[in-house]
Parts: structure tokens; sequence; C-alpha cells
């Protein structure tokens, strides 16, 4: 539960942010969690006009690689 809102805040605050920067014509952003034993993966999608904007990030932590997956995204944008 307390990951969760950790979550929707990380990914609030890039999806304003991403939103900002390219002037609100984002159509969708997805984000998909990939898990093994040791490591979680993050796979994003960002669909701007005709662009989509992909980012797979994989790390020990799922918080860093949620940040890493959403900034590889706003530095595309």
């Amino acid at each position: 539960s307390a990951s969760l809102i950790v979550i929707k805040k990380i990914t609030g605050n890039y999806a304003r942010k991403i939103s900002e920067k390219a002037n609100s014509n984002v159509d969708e952003l997805s984000l998909e969690l990939k898990s093994n034993d040791a490591q979680k993966g993050i796979n994003s999608n960002l669909k701007i006009k005709d662009k989509t904007i992909n980012a797979e990030v994989t790390d020990i932590n799922l918080f860093y690689a949620l940040d890493k997956a959403l900034s590889k995204l706003l530095k595309e944008v």
C-alpha cells in the first residue's frame, strides 16, 4: 500500500513534467513492470502525436528503476 503511493507520486510528477515539456500533446504513457527474483524492470512507452519513445530499465530497487525509466522519457521529449 505504501509502495503504491510512492509509485503514484513518482509517476504523477514525471507525467506533469513530460506534459509541460511536450506542450500537453501527450497521447499515452504506459508502464510495465517486469520482475524476477533479484531485479525489477520497467518498460515505459510514451506516445506523443506520431512519435513513440521507449525506455527500458532494470534495477534492484523498483523506485530507482521507475525514476530512471521516466527520466529517460523526459530527456527524449
